[in-house]
């Protein structure tokens, strides 16, 4: 079939078992609605808040942005997603073919927001291959569980 797009959704185990999602769509634009709708469902998976979950799909919508600025005609966008860090934390990851891609760029607007609302990212740029990954962790992971607040004090 000549001309026919398609989408692959890879995926292993549960989010419980610390499974990774993988997604690849044509490296065009258009396909990044399908990124975020992805993320956003494996965000509320994993009992992510509201603000996470919207956290999530702007740092996806951004990191497929910067590479999509790489893509080489006709490439394809592979987002993958690493559950099994800990239960409030993903890793996304989000890569394309690049022949001749350019260097890191940390001053770019996508990159600044990026950087806030993760816990860690970067730009891999070499030749063959661009990608950027972002670990994004939950705003519950800061907060005390209800059990060990209100839990009396020892002694």
């Amino acid at each position: 079939m000549s001309g026919t797009k398609s989408l692959t959704l890879e995926g292993a185990g549960g989010a419980e078992t610390g499974s990774t999602v993988e997604l690849r769509v044509p490296a065009d634009g258009a396909y990044a609605s399908v990124l975020r709708t992805l993320a956003a469902g494996l965000g509320a998976r994993l009992d992510f808040t509201m603000d996470d979950i919207e956290d999530l799909r702007v740092v996806v919508s951004e990191a497929a942005a910067l590479v999509l600025e790489q893509a080489d005609p006709g490439a394809d966008l592979t987002a993958t997603f690493d559950l099994g860090l800990a239960p409030d934390r993903v890793e996304v990851s989000v890569a394309t073919d690049a022949a001749s891609p350019a260097p890191a760029d940390y001053e770019n607007f996508g990159w600044q927001v990026l950087a806030v609302l993760t816990t860690d990212a970067g730009i891999d740029s070499t030749p063959g291959r661009y990608r950027v990954w972002a670990t994004v962790t939950s705003s519950l992971a800061a907060e005390p569980s209800e059990a060990s607040a209100s839990a009396p004090a020892e002694g």
